[in-house]
């Protein structure tokens, strides 16, 4: 069995929870499902079989990259 820390950086992971994800973007739960089936959103992490999260760095990346964007950076 492989080990985390030679897959993910030494970093601190986290992983946020749906709920978390719509406060940090703004967004609705519908519209976060609408763009993760379109790939246009960071990738569900299956944490149970009736959980998913997703990376928080992940998240943060995402709304950093959609700044800049709209910013025209």
């Amino acid at each position: 069995m492989q080990q985390l820390n030679s897959v993910l950086p030494v970093q601190s992971v986290y992983i946020i929870r749906l709920r978390k994800t719509i406060e940090k973007t703004g967004l609705s739960r519908s519209t976060i499902y609408n763009l993760i089936n379109a790939g246009s959103f960071v990738p569900k992490i299956q944490i149970s079989t009736r959980a998913i999260g997703f990376l928080e760095s992940d998240v943060d990346a995402w709304i950093a990259a959609r700044v800049a964007a709209s910013l025209g950076v």
